[in-house]
């Protein structure tokens, strides 16, 4: 097996229906990240070419890093660029971004010729649907809902109007000084006041009621029992309405989202506000990323599944089913993979290039680097800030978080930056700033708060996953170097001095046994104070790296706990499991090219499509461990670079 280094890409996308949302798309500019603890989540640009007259620019919260989710979306989002200016201004600010070889993505593993096609031309040309930890694959195929005499009827869901429903979320949530709400029961029968009473109990956990005369007339009053310390109670994750569960049931509720167009993080906090709940009563095994039709396990507190089920008829882009009930939660991490079903459209590559490509895909695999989302896109690598964390340069860390740099931002974030680069006051640069939960937006109020001469507590005012996304971000860089030189010094064979694991324990590989492994065995590790290192070249080659950047390999502790690096380990190839292809003409670019489980769940056919039609699309299907990016497998078919950069400065015309 040969390596081959990676020449740079181009892409050309055709012209749609769908460009001016995706033009809208491109200039919003997000991209995710997320935390080291097994999966991404994540979100790059999708296009990809082997061929230097073609170029595309696509959305660029494109990328699903679908196993990298118990990293809890550590990826950093870029806020959005300015709505302003054409496509050569923003392809200019593109410019000063990041390429493939700038956080050592350099090499492929396998020798054929590289063909273009586009990744997302529609966000349903990407399909993931989710592996439990029983190996188990996630499908939405059952709207119905666990029979259970405890539930209310479905009248609950309708009876109150929207101006009730209204005057009571702003009762429960003591949003006025009403201590009460009063509903009129317009066809006064006792059935149709324990409707009434159920619907408030059930909507609006800590509320009570209980039946008025007045005038006449028969009302439903509703009130909380006591006050705020009700309030209080019922709105904690541990504590919902326990007198209201019944003790035979699982308390939590777990189903199966669909989602379209949607990340997980935004999906949940659409489902509490529909459910009128907090967003951490939701517990899930990884997140998945936006610009893509995502299939996953979610599990709720003490939220019955006929709730849930009822939002169907209201959510768009959403459904939920395979409703049950267990006694436990999910946790992050805890799931196999992910499987993807992928769409290249416009593929330009013969019958033999794609074969050829499949087939080392599925037999070698490719290499497992962490991909670009993991580095940010401006001019300020997120590396770089996690660098200056580890040299404990403070003054550093303030400069690259709040310093002026080229790039695509919002407007109010460049003038945030030119007042703080003007007065280095953070009390001038925060009124520039309409919006404070943002990064920079955190560490000005830390800076306020604690002054200029405690950078470090003022930093520790930005929440902890994105504290530490710094510091991963710099063990990827360091890592994806390595690997790089390791394969270009040793090829694509095991060689004494690598490292492989027995168990969890990571062993040199001896010359004696060097023909018991292959290099689908060998691991190479992230730095850190409880990893050991090749006893080859490339052991020194960490040394050598980290010496250039100021750090000792050999003390990895940090003064802050928070910021010691353990280190860790990860294979150098993956092989991808389930590959699975299939090459389809069509003529319309906008139809879709397979049926998603919501079509087949509404009885949808298969799309009919010509023999011989205008375009070529390649349909591709496989299943990824956790903490792998699929577009670097995508990358490896392609021979493409999926940075931003390299493709917004190739051709952007077509966003005129």
């Amino acid at each position: 097996m040969e390596t081959v280094e990676m020449n740079s890409v181009s892409l050309k996308r055709p012209h749609s229906e769908d460009d001016v949302t995706n033009a809208d798309e491109i200039k919003r500019q997000k991209i995710s990240e997320k935390s080291e603890t097994g999966n991404d989540s994540g979100q790059s640009v999708e296009t990809v070419t082997g061929q230097p007259d073609k170029s595309l620019l696509e959305d660029t919260k494109n990328e699903i890093i679908p196993n990298e989710e118990s990293e809890e979306q550590e990826d950093e989002e870029l806020e959005d660029s300015d709505e302003d200016g054409d496509p050569e201004s923003f392809a200019d600010m593109m410019k000063h971004g990041l390429t493939e070889s700038d956080v050592g993505i350099t090499k492929f593993v396998s020798s054929h010729k590289g063909f273009s096609g586009i990744l997302k031309e529609r966000y349903s040309d990407f399909v993931v649907h989710e592996i439990g930890k029983d190996g188990r694959v996630s499908h939405l195929d059952d709207f119905s809902v666990p029979v259970d005499d405890e539930d209310p009827s479905e009248e609950t869901f309708t009876v109150l109007s929207d101006e009730d429903k209204q005057r009571l979320e702003e009762l429960q949530l003591l949003k006025n000084k009403e201590t009460s709400v009063a509903i009129e029961v317009i066809e006064d029968t006792k059935e149709k006041r324990t409707v009434i009473h159920q619907a408030v109990k059930s909507l609006f956990p800590g509320l009570e009621t209980k039946t008025e005369d007045r005038d006449g007339k028969k009302y439903i009053i509703a009130y909380h029992a006591a006050g705020k310390k009700a309030l209080a109670k019922v709105r904690t994750a541990t504590d919902p309405r326990k007198h209201s569960w019944p003790k035979s049931r699982g308390s939590y509720c777990h189903f199966v989202l669909y989602k379209e167009n949607k990340d997980t993080m935004d999906a949940i906090n659409v489902l509490s506000k529909f459910l009128r709940v907090k967003p951490n009563i939701f517990s899930y095994m990884g997140t998945k990323d936006k610009r893509a039709i995502t299939v996953q396990e979610i599990a709720v507190l003490r939220i019955t599944a006929q709730r849930l089920a009822h939002l169907n008829k209201c959510l768009m882009n959403f459904k939920l089913g395979n409703f049950s009930y267990k006694n436990h939660p999910l946790k992050l991490g805890e799931l196999q993979g992910n499987h993807f079903t992928v769409v290249l459209r416009n593929i330009t590559g013969t019958d033999d290039q794609i074969e050829q490509a499949m087939h080392s895909l599925r037999e070698i695999g490719f290499i497992n680097y962490y991909g670009m989302q993991r580095f940010g896109t401006t001019a300020v690598p997120t590396y770089q800030i996690g660098r200056a964390i580890l040299q404990n340069n403070w003054n550093e860390v303030m400069d690259l978080i709040l310093k002026p740099r080229p790039g695509a931002e919002k407007g109010y974030l460049v003038k945030c930056r030119e007042e703080w680069a003007k007065t280095k006051d953070p009390a001038a640069a925060l009124k520039k700033l309409p919006v404070k939960r943002c990064v920079e937006g955190q560490l000005l109020r830390g800076l306020l708060k604690y002054g200029m001469k405690n950078i470090i507590s003022a930093f520790g005012i930005i929440p902890r996953n994105n504290r530490l996304m710094y510091i991963h971000s710099y063990q990827s860089y360091v890592w994806n170097n390595m690997v790089s030189k390791r394969i270009e010094e040793y090829g694509l064979r095991a060689v004494p001095g690598d490292l492989t694991l027995k168990g969890a324990t990571a062993v040199h590989i001896e010359e004696g046994d060097v023909d018991n492994y292959t290099i689908h065995d060998v691991v190479m590790p992230l730095p850190g104070f409880d990893v050991i290192y090749p006893k080859h070249k490339i052991g020194e080659a960490y040394k050598e790296m980290l010496v250039a950047d100021n750090l000792d390999i050999n003390n990895m502790r940090h003064k802050i706990r928070d910021y010691s690096l353990s280190g860790a380990y990860r294979k150098i190839i993956i092989r991808p499991q389930n590959v699975n292809w299939e090459v389809v003409a069509y003529d319309d670019p906008r139809i879709p090219l397979f049926t998603t489980d919501l079509d087949k769940l509404e009885g949808k056919p298969l799309p009919v499509l010509p023999t011989d039609g205008k375009f070529r699309a390649l349909k591709m299907e496989f299943s990824l461990p956790p903490s792998t990016y699929a577009t670097m497998a995508i990358r490896e078919v392609l021979k493409m670079d999926t940075s931003i950069k390299n493709q917004t400065q190739l051709n952007t015309t077509w966003l005129r």
